[in-house]
């Protein structure tokens, strides 16, 4: 049984301002939250790290952070990550740009959940390019998945 966990020192079961997209009158910093993992299973070479919104009123979801190729050693993404480690590939958010793309339900949506959830793979690297979009990403990381960790937060508008 691992004892892989996700954690987040400024992120709560309520998003807040900070974390809200920066259009769409949403109003938001549209900053990434900090994110920490610990204990990965034995055989882990990389990691994905992505957020998702399953209630957003489409077919299939919203993808909000798509990060890919995290080296092994890392254990942290810093709030507002602009500098990320070398080697990591990042998917194209449903906002159609590379990089954190924050809460946005529409007005008078009950909340959204907001999954964060970093995958410990069994591969050094996925052979990606960048802007590939994070359904595409999981397809390809799906085979190599041996661990997973999630915290949800909330929010609506």
């Amino acid at each position: 049984m691992s004892d892989f966990k996700l954690s987040s020192s400024d992120l709560k079961s309520q998003m807040t301002k900070r974390h809200v997209y920066n259009d769409f009158g949403a109003g938001g910093e549209n900053i990434s939250p900090q994110l920490a993992w610990e204990n990965p299973p034995e055989g882990t070479k990389s990691f994905v790290v992505i957020c998702y919104d399953p209630d957003a009123p489409t077919v299939s979801g919203w993808w909000h952070w798509c990060v890919f190729n995290i080296p092994a050693e890392i254990s942290e993404l810093q709030s507002g990550v602009s500098d990320y480690p070398e080697g990591c590939g990042h998917g194209m958010n449903d906002y159609n740009s590379i990089g954190y793309g924050g809460a946005c339900p529409p007005p008078g949506d009950p909340a959204h959940a907001y999954h964060f959830t970093v995958y410990a793979l069994s591969t050094d690297r996925l052979d990606l390019p960048d802007g590939t979009q994070p359904a595409m990403v999981m397809f390809c990381a799906n085979a190599h998945i041996i661990a997973r960790a999630s915290i949800t937060s909330y929010y609506s508008r």
